[in-house]
């Protein structure tokens, strides 16, 4: 079957917060967000003023998504787009559906003139780093931190 790539709408919402508590809580075992608290950022995102979103559709199910917040790079002086997020749901990788999304974002970046899409995967998933790399993605220079 095959998979479309597009933004989502307000009637995913149900649909989406399935995908992005799997990718939350199954796939990088993080606490489990309040509901309102998802549904709210899927809101702001489907304004399209902060970031967007953009789903990976087979048949009438949902089976993966990407995240595009919007900032600022002082070193490049200009608007960047961070690719915060890209999962696909176990049974539908390698299927090409993840390539789908990364492209959407690049593609997306490119033609809103961002001087750069970045984004971050953990040290541990090297699946994803594989990809990164197929997809001509370079490793930075620069360690991330959080608090």
């Amino acid at each position: 079957m095959e998979t479309i790539v597009r933004h989502p709408e307000k009637k995913d919402t149900e649909a989406l917060m399935g995908l992005m508590y799997e990718y939350i809580v199954d796939f990088y075992q993080c606490e489990k967000p309040p509901e309102k608290q998802l549904e709210n950022l899927i809101d702001t995102l489907l304004k399209g003023e902060k970031g967007i979103q953009f789903v990976a559709q087979s048949g009438n199910n949902l089976v993966g998504f990407a995240t595009l917040y919007f900032t600022y790079s002082t070193t490049r002086a200009s608007e960047i787009a961070v690719m915060n997020d890209l999962y696909v749901k176990e049974e539908f990788r390698g299927k090409g559906a993840a390539e789908q999304l990364f492209k959407s974002c690049h593609t997306y970046s490119a033609l809103h003139h961002f001087t750069a899409m970045t984004w971050e995967t953990a040290a541990s998933n090297l699946r994803a780093q594989r990809f990164y790399a197929r997809m001509g993605g370079k490793k930075g220079e620069f360690l991330t931190y959080s608090i």
